[in-house]
């Protein structure tokens, strides 16, 4: 039997982010304290334990294509939808509006991704912050698989057997925001890490290993980041 999407992303995100169910990356880009959050793609909730425990005063909402999870994340959540994102919105959805929309591995899962964007944006308020992790296909890991001659669906990771778009750092702020103007990108990093197998495990010391991923991740993010992330403000 396929397995849907939406749920699948919570496993992509626990595949790049490598905590947990949760995107810690992707949460430490949230630059304010929002009153109201919406996980699109929550999974069970992974993320939303992670956005309670740091700001207990905020109201979570999510939404996921699985009724099992759906029981799960209401754990953290005031409600969690349960729909398919290329639908039309839930009229209950529609007369909310929020401070933070975060998309943490679910938009590689779309269709349509930028248009899924341009209609969740009516959802955010002015000033209001959206969050944004997919995975990067060009990291080093990718090429050389790729200069094999193997693209094998899998599944999990990059090549997750359910994912129907993929994206890099350098295409995925133009690919995604092409239809929601009112959006303007503040922040674009990446997670990662540089190659250094055998002096990573017995050599360097760990803060030393830290330094040089940071370094690589900033210098060339289209070859050592795993995950992209943005965020972007309502103007």
């Amino acid at each position: 039997m396929k397995k849907n999407r939406a749920g699948k992303a919570t496993q992509s995100a626990r595949i790049y982010a490598g905590i947990g169910t949760s995107n810690k990356p992707a949460i430490d880009l949230i630059d304010f304290e929002p009153t109201t959050i919406l996980d699109i793609g929550c999974g069970a909730g992974g993320n939303a334990a992670v956005l309670q425990s740091r700001y207990p005063k905020s109201k979570i909402f999510g939404i996921t294509h699985s009724e099992a999870e759906a029981r799960e994340a209401d754990r953290y959540m005031e409600k969690c939808w349960v729909f398919d994102l290329e639908s039309q919105l839930p009229n209950n959805l529609t007369q909310k509006s929020f401070d933070l929309l975060l998309f943490s591995h679910v938009l590689e899962h779309l269709r349509d991704p930028a248009g899924v964007l341009a209609e969740f944006v009516q959802l955010l308020k002015r000033d209001g912050r959206m969050i944004i992790a997919v995975p990067n296909v060009l990291s080093w890991k990718m090429r050389i698989q790729f200069l094999f001659g193997d693209f094998t669906y899998q599944d999990g990771g990059v090549l997750d057997d359910s994912h129907l778009r993929f994206f890099t750092f350098f295409t995925v702020e133009s690919f995604l925001m092409s239809q929601v103007p009112d959006l303007s990108v503040t922040e674009k990093k990446v997670t990662g890490n540089v190659p250094l197998w055998i002096l990573r495990r017995y050599i360097l010391p760990n803060r030393w290993c830290s330094v040089i991923d940071a370094l690589g991740c900033k210098y060339w993010p289209n070859l050592f980041g795993y995950q992209v992330l943005l965020r972007a403000v309502k103007k």
